[in-house]
């Protein structure tokens, strides 16, 4: 995977936020985050919702029975940075990242099953495993 990431990352900064590989186009953003054990810095291309003054973000991790690593990160390390498309070159956004609850979440995750089939495809796969949505609120 990290050498697909790698890819969609450069060209994403290369085209000021868009990524015509698997169609993303402007739909993505790259979020840093930091190693909880290891203390590394990453970063994670993500499909990302606007919502008001920041992004919602779904853990779906293509429905693996298991969080993805930037999830516990973000949680352990909630303050961070994103990359986004703006207008005419890429945004650096520093931001807070809060793992949504209850309706607040159901609603949030309907908001990705609307945009992507995909999505409920990962719910499917992913079995017992609740998909988390976090939202990133701009600091």
């Amino acid at each position: 995977m990290t050498s697909f990431n790698d890819q969609i990352i450069a060209e994403f900064r290369q085209n000021n936020g868009v990524v015509t590989a698997n169609g993303f186009g402007d739909a993505l953003i790259l979020v840093h985050h930091r190693g909880a054990k290891s203390g590394a810095e990453r970063v994670a291309p993500l499909m990302a919702i606007p919502d008001g003054d920041g992004w919602l973000v779904a853990a779906s991790a293509a429905g693996a029975p298991k969080h993805p690593a930037w999830f516990h990160n973000l949680v352990a390390g909630p303050s961070t940075v994103v990359e986004s498309p703006g207008a005419g070159a890429v945004e650096t956004v520093p931001v807070a990242a809060s793992v949504l609850e209850g309706d607040e979440r159901d609603a949030a995750w309907a908001k990705f099953t609307s945009r992507s089939p995909g999505f409920a495809a990962y719910e499917q796969r992913a079995g017992d495993r609740t998909i988390p949505v976090l939202l990133l609120t701009r600091r």
